[in-house]
């Protein structure tokens, strides 16, 4: 069994289609057809239905094809490892992050790292709270930065980054407005917009809420960040947001305004598996994080 019959026994598999997957491979279709049939033949079974041009996979092929995939990624971690090894300046840092993140966080740390180590390569995964945990978990990412961060969760190594503040986020006609701050009980009565449940900061919002003795009115809900400003920029509701999805730019018709009392916070981080090592280029991008905001956290 070659390597070269498998990756192309993979992309046949993935499209059910000899020509497109000849296409995707950038080789001729009879050559993607040589390699399937010697490797039946190899193996003494049909991974294949055929069925006119098109073809799918028989039930021993879906099985061949989750262990032919499994081997492939042992393959390239082996091969990432090998190259970082040689030069981990030159390697690949697979991270995750939520929107929270996205627009502020993640971009000024890639940048100040970039102009020390300007070969390092990056593939960005940006998802929800859970499936980002579930990826560094699978191995398909090796880090996540998260809010907060899942302390409960013992298979990953959680650091924290920062603490951060919620502030309230009001149309620019809401009574409350003009405040500097205001106590979290002040919203009592105004319908919020938060995220859909299932997701981490609606439930830092409801939580803090009830801490102060109500649940909030959800009017409307919204998937990431700047729908919910949107939403409240059209005057529908107010919402708590993390301070840094603010720092660049409020949403027209906004404002701004510091809950006092209580403080809501979220723990701001990094996770890592526990149960293996980062690579060499991982390593550099997790140990220059880590200092990127110990110097901030002093300086502040």
């Amino acid at each position: 069994m070659e390597l070269r019959q498998i990756q192309y026994f993979i992309e046949v598999a993935k499209r059910e289609h000899m020509t497109d997957a000849a296409d995707a491979l950038h080789v001729a279709q009879s050559a993607v057809s040589r390699q399937i049939v010697n490797l039946e033949a190899e193996l003494g079974i049909n991974l294949f239905i055929r069925e006119g041009r098109n073809i799918r996979l028989t039930p021993i092929g879906r099985m061949f094809l989750e262990k032919m995939q499994q081997a492939m990624d042992v393959i390239e971690q082996a091969r990432r490892e090998i190259e970082e090894c040689l030069d981990p300046e030159k390697g690949t840092v697979r991270i995750g992050f939520p929107s929270s993140l996205a627009a502020h966080l993640l971009p000024t740390v890639i940048s100040a790292f970039r102009k020390k180590h300007p070969d390092v390569k990056f593939q960005l995964h940006q998802d929800s709270y859970r499936n980002l945990i579930d990826s560094v978990l699978k191995g398909d990412i090796d880090m996540a930065l998260l809010g907060p961060l899942p302390m409960e969760e013992r298979r990953v190594k959680s650091e924290i980054l920062f603490m951060e503040n919620l502030v309230a986020l009001l149309s620019s006609n809401h009574p409350l407005a003009g405040k500097s701050s205001i106590p979290l009980d002040a919203l009592r009565g105004d319908s919020f917009i938060l995220s859909p449940k299932g997701y981490i900061l609606r439930d830092v919002v409801i939580n803090a809420c009830k801490q102060y003795g109500f649940e909030p009115a959800v009017s409307f809900e919204g998937k990431d960040i700047d729908a919910i400003k949107g939403l409240v920029s059209a005057g529908l509701g107010v919402t708590l947001l993390p301070e840094i999805t603010l720092v660049d730019s409020l949403p027209r018709a906004t404002a701004k305004v510091r809950i006092a009392e209580p403080r809501v916070t979220r723990t701001v981080g990094v996770i890592i598996p526990k149960d293996r090592e980062l690579m060499p280029t991982e390593l550099l991008f997790y140990q220059f994080l880590r200092n990127f905001f110990n110097t901030l956290n002093e300086y502040q």
